[in-house]
């Protein structure tokens, strides 16, 4: 995990086509302030959905986080400002752990709910759909080739797809729901695999650690 950090920041900085500051700042401004009509739908989608994987990461490594030496919430608003190089540093650090204590509080509950895996979808669905139907894909691919931030964005996409089984099997674990076909169908199947997991995977139980039972003495 380490090294792709690394191997990514590298790749940034050294290899990827140049930065067009101007341009990537205006397209920020465009999306924040809502003037979509300005922006490729392409763009536009693939930005959301970088958010949407954040999300979908959020809804496993928030409760990860509850077992692991360091919570996974720094990490979470450090990867709002830059993607999965904001989330790679947990992966490496986090250690494996398929089990869960304490009660879920209101924000882990929701994060567990289906609810939340189906608003995702739908919305995925919505950012597809507009992208497929109504984008520029010349004009994406020249953007990808020659500007740096449309070029890191993809890549860091295509990141998010292949490091999501890395934390897939300690979530399913923790559900016991240790069925092997799950874990293939979900893992190979990107962006839409995790998405279904989220909707269908079993909730989990709230738990209280046996000491906490016993009174101080």
């Amino acid at each position: 995990m380490w090294l792709l950090w690394v191997g990514f920041i590298a790749y940034i900085l050294l290899l990827a086509p140049p930065l067009h500051l101007q341009e990537t700042l205006t397209l920020l401004k465009n999306i924040f302030t809502l003037q979509w009509l300005a922006i490729n739908p392409i763009i536009l989608s693939l930005f959301s959905l970088v958010g949407i994987w954040l999300l979908i990461y959020s809804g496993l490594l928030f409760i990860d986080g509850r077992m692991q030496r360091i919570p996974f919430w720094p990490f979470a608003l450090a990867s709002v400002g830059s993607g999965v190089l904001g989330l790679l540093p947990y992966l490496a650090l986090r250690e494996p752990n398929q089990e869960f204590s304490g009660q879920k509080d209101a924000f882990l509950r929701l994060l567990d709910s289906r609810f939340f895996g189906i608003v995702l979808s739908l919305s995925t669905i919505g950012l597809l759909a507009y992208a497929f139907v109504l984008g520029d894909w010349g004009d994406f691919v020249q953007q990808f080739q020659g500007d740096r931030f449309i070029n890191g964005m993809s890549l860091a996409f295509c990141l998010f797809c292949l490091l999501f089984p890395t934390i897939l099997g300690d979530d399913i674990a923790r559900r016991h729901w240790n069925n092997p076909q799950v874990f293939w169908t979900v893992a190979l199947v990107p962006l839409l695999g995790p998405l279904v997991y989220l909707c269908l995977r079993p909730l989990l139980p709230s738990t209280i650690r046996e000491e906490s039972l016993i009174p101080n003495r």
